[in-house]
């Protein structure tokens, strides 16, 4: 295991953000919990070593449904996107291209195994991607079926797919799709992309949302090839996988929620697994160079003013993914959760930035979701309320990004005040977009001073 994350993963810090400080009678403590990973310094990571088997292991799905022949561009798209993506491939890594319709099919290399990438292997694949053809419906459960099987044939530490459909799931119950995720979970990472308008978003960020993964919409399959290659070349960047954030709460307290909340908000408070004594693991996936932000929020019995508590430990594992079953697992990072009650009034009702910041955002996503919803249900009073309010948070908070995306279905009359107007017409393809990236998130602006910060 030593030797495993010596060879194999960045180095972890773990910052707590929090306002220790509560009133008398006060139960519910709050952290923002920074894990930054560095060590590779932004370099490629170095090729595979053929002795040790690959590191990582990518499966491309591409949708083959007869659709992606509507117009003849997606599937050219696809095609071109997913030639971009095999480039991409460093040499040692171990890969497959699926087809996807109402069932799956192997397209390259076959035979129910990975090729391992170099210039031959990259060559071929491309090569076996002209036979792709649009015909067929759309089961993406048995895509991803077939993904986790070829990708558990080697013992890599990184395990990847990458997804892309064009419609929605008709050729399966939505059960045996959350069937598959639910056996893919924790196997295997997974980004998913929405060609055009015609697939369901819900779908989508639910696959993405269950293996950890990024989703997507990319309205035009031009921009296809540009995407796939930078989804390739984030997965490989990434170092280790299967981190977990592990959080201990000492006797009579509990966990109320576990939250990612940057780069995107990710509720993980239900993928809870027991780790004894009074811990419990949360999924973060796999890890490169990169920072992300978490939220925890634990209930503790209130004692008298004075009293301090340890209210959490978080720590950051791993496992080393040869030896299931193995050794215990590695700890590579670790923080404290503090709680102080005071009867200093000032100093407990202080909300620590990182937690009012990261409150609004997860805020944020929520409001535009229900807006949407209103919307579609024809409430446009209560979809402008609620939209009106995530344009004031937009704005408040400096999510640029997701301000430019509202503007293009409200019109803004005082962004400050959440003051809007439902615009008349709105482009599928731009509520679309907004609901895709309605939970991508921003960091704080101002960063918090040494007090609010607990090693």
């Amino acid at each position: 295991m030593a030797d495993f994350v010596k060879s194999h993963a960045p180095r972890f810090a773990v910052d707590v953000y929090q306002n220790a400080y509560l009133p008398q009678d006060a139960q519910e403590v709050n952290a923002i919990v920074t894990v930054t990973a560095t060590g590779s310094g932004g370099l490629p990571v170095p090729a595979d070593d053929p002795a040790d088997g690959p590191r990582a292991a990518v499966v491309v799905m591409v949708d083959c449904s007869g659709s992606m022949d509507y117009p003849p561009a997606k599937m050219h798209g696809a095609r071109r996107a997913t030639g971009a993506a095999i480039d991409t491939l460093r040499d040692g890594v171990a890969f497959a291209v699926v087809a996807g319709t109402h069932q799956a099919a192997e397209v390259y290399p076959g035979g129910g195994r990975l090729a391992i990438a170099d210039d031959s292997t990259r060559a071929a694949a491309r090569t076996a991607l002209r036979h792709l053809r649009a015909a067929g419906g759309t089961a993406i459960g048995s895509w991803l079926s077939l993904a986790d099987r070829l990708l558990r044939t080697v013992p890599a530490a990184i395990r990847h797919g990458i997804l892309l459909t064009d419609g929605r799931n008709e050729h399966e119950k939505p059960e045996e799709l959350r069937l598959a995720l639910d056996a893919c979970a924790g196997r295997f990472t997974c980004d998913a992309r929405g060609v055009g308008t015609d697939w369901e978003v819900e779908e989508v960020t639910g696959i993405a949302s269950a293996l950890l993964g990024t989703a997507d919409i990319v309205a035009e399959p031009e921009a296809l090839a540009a995407d796939f290659t930078a989804m390739m070349e984030s997965a490989m960047g990434k170092e280790i996988g299967d981190v977990r954030l592990r959080l201990w709460t000492p006797q009579g307290a509990a966990v109320r929620f576990v939250k990612q909340v940057a780069p995107a908000v990710e509720d993980l408070t239900a993928r809870r697994t027991e780790a004894p004594p009074r811990s419990g693991d949360y999924p973060t996936g796999s890890w490169g160079d990169e920072s992300r932000d978490y939220h925890v929020c634990v209930d503790v019995p209130a004692p008298a003013v004075g009293h301090e508590m340890l209210a959490a430990r978080v720590a950051l594992i791993v496992r080393d993914p040869a030896e299931p079953g193995g050794p215990p697992a590695q700890i590579l990072g670790n923080g404290l959760v503090r709680a102080v009650w005071t009867d200093d009034l000032v100093a407990a009702t202080t909300i620590n930035p990182q937690v009012a910041h990261y409150t609004g955002q997860a805020e944020l996503a929520s409001v535009i979701k229900e807006g949407l919803e209103l919307r579609k249900r024809g409430d446009e009073a209560g979809a402008t309320t609620r939209l009106g309010r995530a344009v004031q948070l937009a704005h408040g908070s400096g999510n640029e990004e997701t301000a430019k995306l509202l503007a293009k279905v409200v019109d803004v009359e005082d962004a400050a005040a959440g003051t809007v107007r439902l615009k008349a017409r709105i482009a599928e393809a731009d509520e679309m977009t907004l609901e895709t990236r309605s939970t991508k998130t921003v960091r704080v602006k101002k960063k918090p001073s040494e007090d609010e910060r607990y090693p």
